[in-house]
């Protein structure tokens, strides 16, 4: 057990897992999430033979394909404790579509069995350690991004925004937009490349017009979205993953 002014919770040893798009393009969200949980005085590992969760061949429907990714991460992630993942998007996958795919297999136990031990980062905060305030400081106002996955597959709203509340000097100001989906989508983005384009105008627009200096989400891949559409059109507003801004104790 550690106990702080702010927070009393048992200390957990966390299997980090980190998804493609973080550990190719966004790896300083993986460290910042270690960070956190380290600060809060949890054990962190990073388990190496980790690999994609599988998502990309389950959307485009190759589910055999998927089915072998999810059987190797049950291989994995077997024996830990907690398994917590900085992507409300990967972390579904693994919670909500593992036992679907694996359902009537031998792994169907060890799917159902892992589900229950994976948690996307804010959520394993706040609903897992009871956690809101984790010391943070970032004197900035921001706007929230909830991904389609974070928000639909695994119920997730308030978690995040319970833990930007609570950071010091920040200023949280909603956006009109702020559940529409971003238009990426993984191959949606790709195959449906002018809708993909035509919903981040929607989304990217309505967040500029909150006058944040930060766009925030749970979900790496929304932000690269969402940031390369602000970043082309010039809008003076940030992408910034959850996990950064609760890094930040400066």
């Amino acid at each position: 057990m550690v106990c702080t002014r702010r927070f009393c919770a048992k200390l957990v040893r966390v299997s980090l897992f980190v998804p493609c798009f973080v550990d190719q393009l966004t790896p300083k969200v993986g460290l910042a999430t270690a960070k956190v949980l380290k600060r809060l005085g949890h054990d962190v590992e990073f388990r190496s033979a980790q690999t994609c969760c599988g998502q990309p061949s389950f959307n485009s429907g190759q589910w055999g394909v998927a089915r072998e990714a999810a059987i190797r991460a049950l291989g994995v992630f077997r024996g830990a404790e907690a398994v917590v993942g900085p992507s409300g998007s990967c972390v579904a996958m693994m919670r909500n579509f593992y036992p679907e795919l694996l359902k009537g297999t031998p792994h169907a136990a060890e799917a159902d069995d892992l589900a229950a031990r994976t948690f996307e980062f804010s959520e394993f905060l706040v609903k897992k350690l009871g956690v809101t305030d984790v010391g943070a400081k970032f004197a900035k106002k921001v706007t929230y991004h909830d991904g389609c996955h974070a928000l639909r597959e695994l119920r997730l709203k308030e978690e995040p925004r319970q833990l930007l509340r609570a950071v010091k000097g920040l200023e949280l100001i909603e956006s009109e937009e702020g559940e529409s989906c971003c238009g990426f989508g993984g191959l949606f983005s790709a195959k449906f490349p002018m809708i993909s384009t035509a919903m981040v105008q929607v989304k990217g627009g309505a967040l500029a017009r909150t006058g944040a200096d930060f766009v925030v989400s749970s979900d790496p891949s929304c932000l690269l979205q969402i940031g390369g559409w602000l970043s082309r059109e010039g809008k003076p507003i940030l992408p910034l993953h959850i996990a950064e801004v609760l890094a930040n104790d400066a």
